[in-house]
């Protein structure tokens, strides 16, 4: 979905294209709180799946939800009165801090939908109905395509809204999303219902399990900022490369890598829940390896093929070269990724939330933000000292959340939750 707005974008001018790339930095927040409250819903849904408790797992998805939706509300409000001045505070042009103020304005107008959709699919995947979000998310990628190539380049009788255009087609699919899950789930089309939220404890632990993983998502978030700021004293083409050279890895290797995640957490989390924890962690090290052999293949092609790919982002001879590099350092990284997501989803799916982020914590920090900068300014190796610290810091991660997977230990935490939650369902 984010590739079309980066192929869209990309026909108007490298400014368009960074200016989508610096909004997605503050857009990815939403992402954030999403992705953290639906790692602690696909926690307990996945426990509860496996235990037959269908009344803590509906209790625990739907105060989710209403966690989820409000906390989109200050965004909204950050959006409207802040929207330009998140992307000036980057140090961008005007033309830059104009389109993608304009953008994170629209996105931010619908950040309550955005992450109650997040948090919905996250809990469904946790029940193993993974067709369904699946299915909307199918129908509502294809919409957006449809919008953006439309709206953004005026196909038709459509006028051309260039950049508004390509945000009003994002902003309106994730709207499409929440409703569906939510009619999904209200409906007896899904296992889960909503309910009306009863219990503290669920409450405790939903917010326990998110809040060291928004922690850790935020992590690169946030280094993000400073590390962009470093790629903008190389150029905005350098800008642009590392974002068309990112967006194409997440792409095609990103999906693989994610689908494993989502795996190892329902799966894991399912036979944690049928009390079998030697099984859930000889299923991590089944899909670890089985991944490993998809998406390193897939990374070699990648690294193969990059001129060619980079070309269907960009015509711009100065941006082309950065970005075929920046596409091969990430075709590299897909591999550590790999191993990062599954073993992570094995260890999130049990309440441990804490060893990835201390894994991404250090790796950001140390290795992505301080040793490019170390190495690229200070020690003057430039743009190679960026690359290897990309490289770098995901490989850190991965051996950390490794070595805690293999230790075994993290299944005690799981076990602590879920007779927790035994004592709640008793009592009613």
């Amino acid at each position: 979905m984010r590739t079309v707005d980066i192929l869209v974008t990309g026909m108007f001018s490298p400014a368009a294209v960074a200016a989508i790339g610096l909004a997605d930095i503050y857009t990815g927040i939403l992402r954030r709180v999403g992705g953290s409250l639906g790692t602690a819903a696909i926690a307990i849904a996945s426990q509860d799946t496996g235990r037959g408790a269908s009344t803590s797992r509906d209790d625990a998805i739907s105060q989710a939800l209403i966690i989820g939706a409000v906390t989109g509300v200050p965004f909204v409000i950050l959006g409207l009165l802040f929207g330009h001045q998140a992307i000036a505070v980057l140090g961008a042009d005007a033309e830059v801090v104009r389109l993608g103020g304009l953008y994170l304005m629209i996105i931010f107008l619908v950040a309550p939908m955005r992450i109650v959709g997040t948090v919905a699919t996250y809990a469904l995947q946790g029940t193993g109905d993974t067709r369904t979000p699946m299915l909307i998310s199918g129908v509502a990628n294809l919409l957006n395509i449809i919008a953006t190539v439309g709206l953004g380049l005026g196909i038709g009788l459509l006028p051309r809204m260039g950049i508004l255009g390509v945000g009003l087609a994002t902003a309106g699919s994730r709207v499409f999303v929440a409703l569906a899950i939510l009619g999904a789930l209200y409906t007896t089309h899904t296992d889960p219902e909503l309910t009306r939220p009863a219990d503290i404890i669920l409450t405790r632990q939903l917010l326990g399990i998110s809040l060291p993983r928004f922690a850790e998502l935020m992590v690169t978030t946030l280094v993000a900022f400073p590390f962009n700021a470093l790629l903008l004293t190389f150029g905005t083409e350098v800008n642009a490369a590392y974002h068309i050279g990112r967006r194409i890895t997440q792409q095609i290797a990103a999906p693989l890598y994610r689908t494993f995640s989502s795996v190892s957490s329902i799966v894991v989390g399912q036979l944690l829940g049928e009390g079998k924890p030697s099984e859930a962690q000889n299923a991590g090290y089944v899909i670890a390896i089985f991944g490993l052999g998809t998406v390193g293949v897939i990374s070699l092609g990648v690294m193969i093929y990059a001129p060619r790919l980079v070309t269907l982002f960009t015509n711009d001879e100065a941006t082309i070269g950065y970005a075929v590099a920046f596409t091969r350092t990430y075709a590299i990284v897909s591999v550590a990724m790999l191993i990062l997501f599954v073993f992570a989803g094995g260890l999130r799916s049990a309440g441990d939330t804490r060893t990835p982020l201390y894994a991404r914590f250090t790796g950001h920090i140390g290795l992505m933000l301080g040793f490019s900068y170390l190495s690229g300014v200070l020690f003057g190796f430039g743009l190679l000292g960026v690359y290897t610290g990309i490289v770098l810091a995901y490989i850190w991660a991965a051996i950390v959340v490794a070595l805690k997977f293999i230790s075994g230990n993290w299944t005690e935490t799981a076990a602590a939750l879920i007779e927790a939650r035994k004592n709640v369902v008793d009592s009613k």
